[in-house]
């Protein structure tokens, strides 16, 4: 009995470190906190986003809406479908304007806001002094499989974004094909962003991956996890 009481203190003590930092931590550092899109990011931040892509309609749009996003609700996609958007919007406004019309679900649409508020915005100011003025996109959904693979992209349920670019205030063009690994400023921005990517995305592909992305952040929620 002696020894049975010692191992439960032995596995009660991280528990209770654990309660306790949870209870006094910021809420971006609290995993199970309430999710709100305009606090800076934290340790608890990429599993709030991904609470946000398992239930949209508790956590998601609802996040969307006190950040002030502006979308469209999209109906579902009949569920036969090969490629279909479910639980997903029009991305109409947020705080940068993008070159295209945005398709994606709820959870793509979060993690995408939280890093053009908090890592792409903020590092054209802190690197190249002048704001961004639009994000170049070649788009959301797509029905198309992954590249050299049979298995449908994330593309295809509206899970994915690539972004190929960033006008700035100033006219400036910074996109990845010329400036990644070139050095400087402008490679020193885009590592920023890929970097902030993989802290908020489940996968997070650029140019160091395939040449398939040679040009461009391929960012998503799908169900795995990666950052190359």
């Amino acid at each position: 009995m002696t020894e049975f009481r010692a191992w439960l203190i032995l596995l009660s003590v991280p528990a209770l470190f654990v309660a306790l930092f949870l209870w006094l931590a910021p809420p971006r550092h609290n995993p199970f906190a309430p999710v709100d899109l305009t606090d800076r990011t934290g340790f608890g931040t990429g599993h709030q986003l991904a609470r946000t892509a398992q239930h949209p309609e508790k956590v998601c749009f609802p996040a969307l809406d006190k950040a002030g996003v502006l979308y469209t609700r999209l109906d579902d996609s009949p569920k036969d479908e090969k490629c279909g958007l479910y639980k997903a919007l029009t991305l109409d406004r947020t705080l940068t304007p993008y070159s295209a019309t945005l398709r994606m679900t709820c959870g793509e649409a979060a993690a995408l806001y939280a890093w053009e508020r908090h890592v792409a915005r903020p590092a054209a100011v802190d690197i190249l002094g002048s704001p961004i003025a639009r994000i170049e996109t070649y788009g959301s959904f797509s029905c198309r499989n992954i590249a050299g693979s049979g298995r449908l992209s994330e593309h295809a349920h509206g899970n994915a974004v690539d972004i190929s670019g960033f006008r700035l205030e100033d006219g400036r063009l910074i996109d990845v094909k010329t400036f990644w690994g070139k050095g400087g400023k402008e490679a020193k921005f885009l590592r920023r962003l890929h970097s902030g990517a993989c802290d908020l995305f489940s996968v997070t592909l650029g140019p160091d991956y395939n040449a398939a992305h040679r040009d461009h952040f391929h960012l998503d929620m799908g169900p795995g996890h990666a950052c190359h």
